[in-house]
């Protein structure tokens, strides 16, 4: 699992979703080893209404507007941590929401974590990140190192890929910025 690299970052959001259904995302943290393959993503970027970024650079947002191949995360509804992988130029502010994954190594520790087994473990964006352990302190972390990497695999082909409307969010809607890998039972809404 070396084979990690960004060279295919930075890209336009929705390209970049595309581009990680199927990548692998590795976690070590508090000394428990989860590999995920990546199944589910939504993508958002500065010109996008339903954006944290869409307003303008914060304190909050400011990793949107790094560099390439690393986390933000967030905090949402008072109770569940997300992960974005920053996908875009410098100074543009954008990001891919993991979604979904589905496990491939570590699943004793997901189904501890999460305090359930099969795909409920890991079907949504905040159970992702607790499968992961990933919380704010990972925040800014670059993918290419421990304690969560990014491993990079082969592009999917496009017909293998849905697009669709994004999951719960209240402007632009009707935007095709959701991307699933067809059939996937990890994906977390059909």
């Amino acid at each position: 699992m070396n084979n990690v690299d960004f060279g295919w970052l930075p890209l336009e959001a929705r390209a970049a979703a595309r581009r990680l259904l199927g990548c692998e995302l590795v976690s070590d943290i508090d000394g428990k080893m989860v590999r995920v393959r990546i199944v589910e993503v939504e993508a958002y970027d500065q010109a996008d209404e339903a954006s944290h970024t869409y307003r303008g650079q914060s304190k909050r947002n400011s990793v949107m507007f790094g560099a390439a191949g690393h986390l933000y995360v967030y905090f949402t509804y008072g109770m569940h941590h997300c992960i974005n992988v920053v996908c875009g130029e410098e100074g543009y502010g954008s990001g891919v929401l993991i979604r979904a994954v589905e496990p491939i190594d570590g699943s004793d520790t997901i189904e501890r974590r999460r305090g359930t087994s099969g795909k409920q473990a890991t079907n949504g964006p905040g159970k992702v990140a607790q499968a992961l352990g990933a919380t704010l302190t990972h925040n800014g972390h670059s993918l290419v190192a421990s304690p969560i990497r990014l491993v990079r695999r082969p592009a999917l082909p496009e017909a293998s890929i849905v697009a669709t409307t994004r999951v719960g969010i209240s402007r632009a809607v009707h935007e095709l910025r959701r991307y699933y890998i067809a059939g996937n039972p990890y994906v977390s809404k059909k």
